[in-house]
C-alpha cells in the first residue's frame, strides 16, 4: 500500500474525532517515518512498509486520544515543544499570555520572573527565547513535567536562564528570591470539580486541569502568596466565568491596576495586576 492510498483508508476512522482526519493521517505518517511534509508529498505514491504501526496509532486516535501525545510533539508560538503523557498539553490561548508578558518584560532591564505550573515549560522558555536577558525560576508540583520541562529548554538552548524547582505553588521559594522577580506568569489550574470535560481532554492530568468546587481556588492562594512575598506583576490565565470572582477577591489587596484580555473566541481568559509596592 502507498503514502496515499494509507491517507484514504485511515482518513474516515478519524472523522468523529477531527475536522482533518487527513491532515492527521498524514501527520502519523510523518511521526512513523521521521519526515517533514515536503518528503510526503513528493513520495506519496511509495510504499509504506509501517501498516501496522500506524493502524495502532489510527486506533488510539479514533478514541480520542490526543494527537500530541501519540507524536510527543506539540506546537506553541510557531516552536516545536515535546509533550509526553501526564503534562498538560499547551493550548493556543496561552500564547496570549506570553504576549502580554512580553510586552510588559521588553521594557525591563535584566528581568527577572517566577512561572508556577510551568508544566511543558512552554512559557519560561518562549519569553527566554523573546528575551535573552531575562531569568526565570520555573516551577511545579510535577517530577515529570519537570523534567520534560528541561528537556524543552535544552532543546531550545536557553536552559541557562531557567532554574526549575518543585514546588507547591510558591512554597519552596523564599521572600527574598520572590522579591528579586518582576512578575509571577502562571497557566494554572482553573476547572471546577463538577465540569465534564470533552473525550480527548479526559487523557490529561487531572491536576493540571481541575482547581476546586469553583475552579478559581489555586488562584486565589497563589493571588495570596504573590501579595505577601511583594511580587509586583501578576500575570494568569483563568477561566471564562471567573472574572467578577477575581474581582471582588482582589479588593482585599492593594492593587496599582487590573486588566483584563479575551481569547481568541472572545471569552475572558486571563488578567493583568500590578500591586502597589
Amino acid at each position: 500500500m502507498t503514502i496515499k492510498q494509507c491517507v484514504k483508508q485511515y482518513a474516515p476512522l478519524l472523522k468523529e474525532v477531527t475536522h482533518i482526519p487527513a491532515k492527521e493521517v498524514e501527520i502519523l505518517i510523518m511521526y512513523l517515518l521521521d519526515v517533514n511534509v515536503i518528503y510526503l508529498h513528493l513520495n506519496q505514491d511509495k510504499t509504506f512498509t509501517k501498516n501496522k504501526e500506524l493502524e495502532k496509532l489510527i486506533n488510539k486516535r479514533a478514541k480520542h486520544y490526543p494527537l500530541e501525545y501519540l507524536t510527543n510533539k506539540v506546537s506553541f508560538y510557531g516552536e516545536t515543544f515535546l509533550i509526553e503523557e501526564n503534562i498538560l498539553i499547551p493550548r493556543p490561548e496561552t500564547e496570549l499570555l506570553v504576549e502580554k508578558a512580553y510586552e510588559l518584560l521588553k521594557s525591563i532591564k535584566n528581568p527577572k520572573i517566577i512561572e508556577v505550573g510551568t508544566g511543558s515549560g512552554i512559557i519560561s522558555i518562549m519569553l527566554a527565547k523573546l528575551i535573552p536577558s531575562l531569568q526565570s525560576i520555573a516551577v511545579d508540583i510535577n517530577d515529570d513535567a519537570l523534567n520534560l520541562a528541561l528537556k524543552n529548554a535544552k532543546k531550545h538552548k536557553i536552559e541557562h536562564q531557567i532554574e526549575f524547582i518543585k514546588s507547591d505553588l510558591l512554597e519552596n521559594i523564599s521572600e527574598d528570591i520572590a522579591k528579586s522577580c518582576d512578575m509571577c506568569i502562571s497557566n494554572p489550574p482553573y476547572i471546577a470539580d463538577d465540569y465534564v470535560l470533552p473525550k480527548n481532554v479526559k487523557f490529561e492530568p487531572k491536576n493540571a486541569l481541575f482547581a476546586g468546587n469553583k475552579g478559581d481556588e489555586l488562584i486565589k492562594t497563589l493571588l495570596e502568596e504573590i501579595s505577601t512575598k511583594k511580587i509586583k506583576y501578576f500575570y494568569c490565565e483563568f477561566g471564562y466565568d471567573q472574572k467578577k470572582s477575581i474581582i471582588n477577591f482582589s479588593k482585599k489587596f492593594d492593587i496599582k491596576s487590573l486588566e483584563f484580555y479575551k481569547d481568541y473566541s472572545n471569552f475572558d481568559r486571563g488578567f493583568l495586576m500590578e500591586f502597589n509596592i
